[in-house]
């Protein structure tokens, strides 16, 4: 819709901004553009479509497709709109291109197994290589790439690493490769990964899974590592930009220089105003408050979903209000355990390359920030680890699944690694898997739901800390209610009710959205855990 192109010949500037095209060649892969200023997402027509209702999720008309000139569009629709009987909704039908609609005739065979139900889908959920539309808000990507399915028409950052833990066992490397490379592409265009391939996403990225997915596909191609190696560099100066500028107590974008000096990081979103594919809701939540900093609130929404979590309790100041977001004061969890990772990959790859003094530099880096996140976000009142308020200098009080990440990095030591694992089944584990918090709010990253990348986490946490019948009965409840739904419905699902095992998921912004990539990934990976350990159990039989 407000095409932007990441080749090398545009500036960052003019690519972080919402444009359209004046002149452009045909492929994502040799595309120069001249630019004008123009802001669909903030014009008077855009406002009064989402406003409307004209679709019922906010995202479609993001994801639809204009038949001219965005602009020209916005200006004819002034000059129309006070006409006599004039009609949002018919001229929107008459000026866009609504999105395609992917695997709608695609029908489950609940007599067969979820598991191969899920290799089924593969290539529902296949997107080919993208052909360049310089009025579409998609941004191409030069190779194959797996989507989550739903509403969710395009590659998502944090999805694809759980997408790609299914495709490896699913005998399909070169997608999860092809995967790889895609993001790849994104760091070394626009200088990070986005939410999505979308233009509307261009302001925040998600939580930091490259690192991984390189570990993934790499293991010990060392070739491998060499050529991912600066697009993991350039990701993690992303993350990073702006640290050596800040005095204690101040952040700037994504970093925080705590009381002690030490760094650690935030989310945030590098763009204002309402999220274009949440436009009505942003807009309506901000508009109904009393004297609201409307510039800050929309940043804590923005930062809110680059988090992944939108939303959930971790983000709110009463633990249960949207109104009371406020995520750019929090340090959390699971990013900085994220980033912990991505020094130790860092450090790994220029090893390898033999780069020592670098390498032991991100070692160094590394282990500074272990010691942040045992001194900042390890609570030991509650045994756990915790989001940490650095606006109050204290922790958030709110336990959630992100507590579960330190543990999957194998940060804390022995004793406090065992007290957080045994919180986490105590407190978590429900009859159908992991609680993603412990507060029921109506948002969809807490209670009663669960995600299936938490479930991932939670399971592999446990095995690193000693608790293999734990971790066992974890992966067997969730895989169960994956297949209870499996067989009532068809479908795979974005997210479970674990508590009422009856019920189906709420909550959020959208309705229940079905496919679903990171399900299905992940619902192999604990197979796969599942079996391998009964096959070392029945070695070790046979050997007695």
């Amino acid at each position: 819709m407000l095409k932007t192109t990441f080749k090398a010949t545009c500036s960052l500037w003019a690519l972080l901004c919402f444009i359209t095209p004046a002149c452009t060649t045909e492929t994502a892969e040799q595309t120069t553009i001249e630019v004008t200023e123009t802001d669909f997402y903030a014009s008077q027509l855009f406002h009064d479509v989402q406003m409307a209702r004209v679709f019922e999720d906010s995202k479609t008309f993001v994801d639809c497709t204009p038949k001219s000139n965005a602009g020209e569009i916005a200006t004819l629709y002034l000059q129309q709109k006070e006409t006599e009987g004039f009609e949002l909704a018919a001229f929107v039908q008459e000026h866009f291109t609504m999105p395609e609609t992917h695997g709608t005739d695609f029908t489950s065979d609940t007599s067969r197994s979820m598991q191969e139900h899920i290799r089924e889908l593969w290539p529902v959920l296949t997107r080919e290589p993208d052909a360049y539309n310089p009025r579409s808000s998609l941004l191409p990507l030069p190779n194959a790439y797996i989507v989550p399915g739903g509403r969710f028409r395009e590659i998502y950052y944090w999805d694809s690493y759980f997408t790609m833990e299914g495709l490896m066992i699913s005998d399909q490397e070169d997608m999860a490769l092809n995967m790889v490379r895609n993001f790849a592409y994104l760091i070394d265009s626009l200088g990070f990964i986005p939410n999505g391939n979308r233009d509307y996403y261009l302001g925040r990225s998600q939580p930091p899974f490259f690192s991984l997915m390189a570990g993934l596909v790499t293991e010990d191609d060392r070739d491998l590592m060499e050529e991912l190696l600066p697009a993991m560099q350039k990701e993690y100066d992303f993350w990073m930009a702006g640290a050596d500028g800040i005095l204690e107590g101040e952040a700037y974008r994504r970093v925080v220089k705590m009381t002690d000096g030490s760094v650690l990081n935030r989310y945030f979103d590098d763009k204002p105003g309402p999220r274009p594919e949440s436009y009505r809701e942003d807009y309506e939540l901000v508009h109904s408050l009393d004297n609201p900093d409307t510039a800050a609130m929309y940043t804590h929404l923005r930062a809110g979903a680059e988090s992944g979590w939108d939303y959930s309790s971790r983000w709110l100041a009463d633990k249960q209000n949207l109104n009371t977001i406020h995520t750019t004061d929090i340090i959390p969890v699971d990013l900085n355990a994220l980033l912990y990772h991505m020094e130790k990959r860092l450090a790994q790859g220029y090893d390898w390359g033999g780069d020592v003094e670098r390498s032991k530099n991100y070692l160094q880096k590394a282990e500074r920030r272990r010691k942040a996140i045992m001194t900042y976000l390890w609570d030991e009142e509650e045994g756990f680890f915790v989001d940490f308020d650095f606006k109050k200098n204290e922790p958030t009080g709110v336990l959630s699944m992100a507590g579960a990440y330190p543990l999957f990095f194998n940060i804390p030591d022995k004793k406090e690694g065992k007290k957080a694992a045994a919180r986490l089944v105590a407190d978590f584990l429900k009859d159908g898997g992991f609680i993603t918090t412990l507060n029921e709010t109506g948002q969809q990253w807490d209670a009663p739901n669960g995600w299936a990348p938490l479930q991932w986490l939670g399971v592999n946490g446990l095995y690193n800390y000693g608790m293999d019948e734990e971790a066992v009965s974890a992966a067997e409840r969730w895989l169960e209610r994956n297949r209870e739904v499996y067989k009532a419905t068809g479908k795979m699902m974005e997210k479970y009710n674990v508590v009422n095992i009856g019920l189906l998921a709420g909550g959020g912004e959208y309705g229940l959205q079905d496919g679903f990539g990171w399900t299905n990934g992940t619902a192999l990976a604990l197979m796969r855990i599942l079996q391998d350990k009964k096959e070392m159990e029945n070695m070790i039989s046979d050997q007695d």
